[in-house]
């Protein structure tokens, strides 16, 4: 470990809750990039949880609001 990440590392725990998951986010997606493979985070875990259990219910979003969806994201 460098030591200026060793350093910094230090001061993580004294920073607000809210910078920490910031931090760990950003973690997350370098060790993503690094590896190919992207741990999920609790509250990610819970919405996926939450979605796939939608799907096995058969609550699927309408075409009409998927397109509509695209649209807006896709300009």
């Amino acid at each position: 470990m460098t030591p200026d990440t060793k350093k910094l590392l230090e001061t993580v725990a004294a920073w607000p809750v809210e910078d920490q998951q910031e931090l760990a986010e950003a973690a997350r997606e370098i060790e993503a990039r690094r590896t190919g493979i992207y741990p999920l985070s609790g509250e990610e875990r819970s919405e996926a949880a939450a979605g796939l259990a939608e799907a096995d219910r058969g609550e699927f979003i309408s075409d009409e609001d998927m397109a509509a969806h695209w649209k807006r994201w896709t300009r």
